[in-house]
């Protein structure tokens, strides 16, 4: 028992308290005790699995505190003790958990503050502490830059950065002080402030006088969030949009690289407003994302709007997208870096159906879609026919408009819009990522398709996976062969013809971070063996 390196008692009954001796094994990796009925407090010796690098006790009865030995798992990437009854703060020493990628301490009876010396952890990718009692500041630097509201929301007490939906902290930077010298000061700085607002008046009197009636960039989102570009800005950014500098084509228009006049460069998205229906798209994309945040979302800067003109300005992906990764003889991706892209676009997709008010349905998710940063992190892009459902719908009826292949039956068919069509998407492009082979492959016709393909192969994937990525002669090769046949069931298992028989995204990002972690596991243990 004590070489154990993976347990799964996860979706049973068990009952009573988590015993310490489970906790004695210092070789175990994976622990998954999520969905059962444990109560009591999380043990002292937890800190005692200093080779775990994935822990899940979510969706128990714990109680009590999060004991401060949980600092030392310095190789623990995923920790869930979400859906718990956990209570007291959140540990300062997490932030000596210098692998963390993952953790989610959601919907428990935490109190104080989010430790800011977590702006130190640099692998995190996700911090959720939603629906608990914290309070102070949400720290602002490290992974918490990229962080979305979500991850914070049902906290009461927080403060910080208004694009996290919370409250301005209260500034704490002035102490009592003698009414004199209160009065002195508010008497000067008063003078002052009437000197600079009557010449600030006059300025901006003068410019609204001189300023033409008709702009040239009119911003149509938030202009506390996005930039107002002009059409002249755009125009010398791209060196009137040479073909040097075109990125890529689409239905509805081109993309542009192009470097603003303080050196950032950007990409900019120009509509083509001769073709029908590129209006709309441009209307949907501004509606979405001035919506939407998250890290594997494209991030828009802003966007620049006339009557013959309309252009969304982008943050720039030097890595291109996951297409041209692919199919380019001059690109390779290895095993690991398959699989994170796909983690990241299911967290995508996951926000997308869940981590709004309503669900969000991309309807036109494949490989040129996913854009690659300089980390080869994947964002989610394109959401020009994207459904934003109103509260309580979930389904809804639509002209198809999404791209051959990637379409779930029953959009293609019927024009049913629901977040498993996204869902039958990911599973297409989970294929394809492993297998290299596009489901309109010319090779496929009449009743053979991508998907059948697959089906057909298992259980030996090695007749569809990549050659590339697998060889025979590989040293770890039948360790990547499993991973490759649970990544094509995961598939499949998103491809069922009846939606309703489709995993939800929530366990699909489940299921491929447990094959990610297991993945790692027979790694380790093959080259240790």
């Amino acid at each position: 028992m004590t070489n154990l390196r993976q347990i799964f008692l996860d979706s049973n009954r068990l009952t009573s308290m988590i015993p310490a001796n489970l906790l004695s094994m210092k070789d175990l990796q994976i622990l998954n005790l999520s969905s059962n009925f444990l109560s009591g407090s999380l043990p002292l010796e937890i800190g005692n699995l200093k080779a775990a690098y994935s822990l899940d006790i979510s969706f128990n009865q714990l109680s009590d505190k999060i004991p401060t030995t949980i600092g030392e798992l310095q190789a623990l990437q995923s920790l869930s003790l979400a859906k718990n009854n956990l209570q007291g703060s959140i540990p300062e020493s997490f932030s000596y958990i210098v692998s963390l990628e993952f953790l989610d301490l959601s919907h428990n009876n935490l109190s104080g503050v989010i430790p800011k010396s977590m702006e130190a952890l640099k692998s995190l990718k996700e911090c959720n502490v939603s629906f608990n009692r914290l309070s102070g500041e949400i720290p602002r630097d490290g992974p918490f830059r990229n962080f979305t509201g979500q991850l914070f929301m049902n906290n009461e007490g927080l403060c910080g950065d208004p694009r996290l939906s919370v409250p301005l902290c209260q500034s704490n930077s002035i102490r009592r002080s003698s009414k004199r010298k209160v009065l002195l000061l508010v008497i000067s700085l008063s003078g002052m402030a009437a000197i600079l607002i009557i010449a600030i008046g006059a300025l901006l009197n003068l410019r609204w006088l001189k300023k033409p009636k008709s702009s040239s960039g009119i911003e149509l989102m938030s202009a506390a969030k996005y930039e107002r570009f002009s059409y002249y800005d755009l125009l010398h950014s791209t060196d009137n949009y040479n073909e040097s500098n075109l990125l890529g084509e689409g239905s509805y228009g081109s993309v542009y690289k192009g470097i603003l006049s303080d050196g950032t460069i950007v990409a900019i998205k120009v509509f083509n407003l001769l073709v029908e229906g590129s209006l709309k798209s441009f209307d949907k994309e501004c509606e979405v994302l001035k919506s939407l945040r998250h890290r594997n979302l494209i991030k828009v800067l802003g966007s620049c709007c006339n009557l013959n003109f309309k252009a969304l300005v982008l943050k720039y992906m030097p890595n291109g997208n996951l297409e041209k990764w692919l199919y380019s003889h001059n690109h390779f991706l290895d095993m690991f870096q398959r699989i994170n892209i796909m983690i990241d676009v299911a967290c995508a997709l996951e926000y997308l159906h869940y981590g709004y008010d309503a669900p969000v349905v991309h309807c036109d998710l494949k490989p040129s879609n996913i854009l690659l940063d300089e980390d080869m992190a994947a964002h989610v892009s394109d959401f020009g026919i994207a459904k934003m459902f109103g509260q309580g719908e979930s389904i809804l009826h639509t002209n198809t408009l999404a791209t051959l292949g990637y379409i779930a039956p029953e959009y293609g068919s019927e024009g049913i819009v629901s977040t498993r069509i996204d869902v039958y998407s990911f599973g297409i492009v989970l294929m394809e990522i492993f297998s290299r082979i596009r489901p309109g492959d010319e090779t496929f016709s009449g009743d053979l398709s991508l998907k059948s393909w697959v089906e057909d192969s298992l259980p030996d994937a090695l007749q569809v996976v990549d050659a590339n990525l697998i060889r025979p002669e590989d040293e770890h090769f039948t360790d990547k062969l499993k991973c490759v046949t649970l990544i094509m069931k995961l598939a499949l298992n998103c491809c069922t013809e009846c939606p309703r028989e489709r995993i939800s995204m929530k366990d699909v990002l489940a299921e491929l971070i447990k094959i990610k972690h297991q993945f790692q596991f027979l790694m380790t243990h093959t080259v240790r063996s």
